[in-house]
């Protein structure tokens, strides 16, 4: 059954290697560390949630909003085939609403910031940008890239292809619990950056164990054009 329907679109994402040991506490039960080329890797990800529909139901006001979010790569294996999936660290979204929906049914770990983009999109170059803000706090949070103006397909064995390529969310339901739903959408293209910036204190945003990691290079980053994607009803998987 489907459980949420929508469109994500302009992914920003900036990718960095981290130590298999940081990841650890985080990785839920019944899931196992995704590698590329030996190399874990989290994800910094501006994008925007476009025509979003709640069980088929469009909620007034909730259409159309920013999510960034922290996320690292597992994958479960079923059968003889592995599902590799995304657990997210934290997401932030500018609507309480979809905080505590997201909080309540899939256990993800969503908060709610004053958050803003923009896209100046034209045929010599896109610009996009993502940023937030806490309600009680100073800091700000910014993400921003210039890209070329097309997009074009990821090739097969890259590290783009593994950064996008995973369908399912895992989330940590307790020690010996998780929730487990697929995302549908189909194969996305990708605009090569030609600049980018990313800045704040994701220290205090992420832990200390994430500042010297997001406060460094990233070793990648690239924009996403995205698609519809259907969210599918959760299952928990137990021992």
């Amino acid at each position: 059954m489907t459980f949420l329907t929508a469109e994500w679109r302009k992914l920003m994402m900036a990718n960095y290697v981290v130590p298999p040991e940081i990841l650890a506490p985080y990785v839920p039960f019944g899931t196992e560390l995704d590698f590329w080329q030996g190399q874990c890797y989290v994800s910094l990800v501006g994008f925007m949630f476009l025509k979003t529909r709640l069980l088929g139901v469009s909620i007034p006001f909730h259409r159309d909003f920013e999510e960034a979010n922290l996320r690292f790569y597992v994958r479960r294996k079923v059968g003889d085939s592995w599902r590799r999936g995304a657990v997210f660290i934290k997401e932030i979204v500018p609507k309480p609403a979809i905080s505590l929906v997201a909080n309540v049914v899939y256990r993800e770990r969503y908060t709610t910031h004053r958050m803003r983009h923009t896209w100046d999109l034209s045929e010599v170059q896109h610009h996009i940008s993502y940023e937030w803000k806490p309600f009680f706090s100073g800091d700000c949070y910014r993400m921003a890239a210039v890209t070329e103006p097309i997009a074009k397909p990821i090739d097969p064995g890259s590290e783009e292809e593994f950064i996008t390529e995973h369908y399912w969310g895992y989330a940590r339901k307790g020690e010996r619990s998780t929730n487990e739903y697929q995302v549908q959408h189909p194969r996305w293209e990708v605009y090569k950056v030609r600049s980018h910036e990313i800045s704040g204190d994701f220290g205090i945003l992420y832990g200390k164990e994430f500042e010297a990691i997001l406060s460094g290079p990233p070793a990648s980053v690239f924009v996403a054009e995205g698609s519809e994607i259907s969210i599918m009803e959760k299952t928990t998987l137990k021992p």
